[in-house]
């Protein structure tokens, strides 16, 4: 599927996808990928892995951060309190940051924005604050820009992310139960005034009942808007 992007955007399943640059970086977001049941065999285990950005601290969205970041020797961005999380974990290429913030890393420009969301790190027997959850605004080299909005409801000032951003391409949660329905992201794409919509975040267990052909029917009536109903594994260029 044609998209514009100056690179390539795959879907992992769940929240988690792999995207590369034209320039040739490879970042991951939220790379949940051995223990995720949606995620394809053949993404499992990385081969590359110059980035990955953490939307917040559950163990669905950290996934294998760890272990990628370890043997890929990765730069990891994420929550200054997860950041100092990861530190315990003997991981050395780390970039805590807070909403508000943009940093440089691989040819790319993060931005950590606001997401209404809980955020925990379970470590073995405990359970951490893991600060608050985020989203990222990632602007690729030639000014394309994408929207990860991590886990969220709908919130008003999604209309901020449209003003100050523009993101032409939004990744938006819609399995409802923890976090928004297809008729809470509905509303946030008419927020954000993004053309391109990828939903994530459904199906990936029985309680994530959103479907992307419910976004879809809800957004029938905005001609400009396309709905990428991507499967685990595909790929936009």
């Amino acid at each position: 599927m044609a998209i514009g992007i100056p690179g390539t955007l795959t879907w992992c399943g769940h929240a988690a996808f792999r995207l590369v640059t034209d320039e040739g970086s490879v970042i991951y977001i939220d790379p949940w990928l051995t223990g995720n049941p949606a995620c394809p065999d053949s993404l499992r285990s990385p081969d590359r892995c110059d980035v990955i950005l953490i939307t917040h601290g559950h163990g669905d969205h950290v996934g294998d951060t760890v272990a990628i970041a370890k043997r890929l020797n990765a730069t990891v961005v994420a929550m200054v309190e997860v950041a100092s999380w990861l530190t315990t974990k003997g991981l050395q290429n780390i970039v805590g940051m807070n909403k508000g913030g943009t940093v440089e890393v691989a040819g790319i420009a993060v931005t950590m924005v606001h997401a209404y969301h809980s955020s925990s790190i379970h470590d073995g027997e405990r359970t951490l604050y893991g600060g608050e959850a985020a989203g990222f605004i990632v602007r690729l080299p030639g000014g394309f820009t994408l929207y990860h909005a991590g886990d969220t409801n709908v919130f008003g000032d999604m209309r901020l992310i449209r003003e100050l951003y523009s993101p032409s391409l939004a990744l938006l949660p819609i399995g409802g139960h923890y976090t928004m329905s297809p008729q809470e992201a509905a509303l946030a794409v008419r927020l954000l005034g993004a053309d391109h919509i990828v939903p994530m975040h459904h199906g990936t267990f029985p309680l994530l009942t959103g479907s992307p052909a419910e976004l879809a029917q809800l957004l029938a009536p905005l001609d400009n808007v396309q709905i990428h109903a991507m499967r685990p594994g595909e790929t936009l260029r």
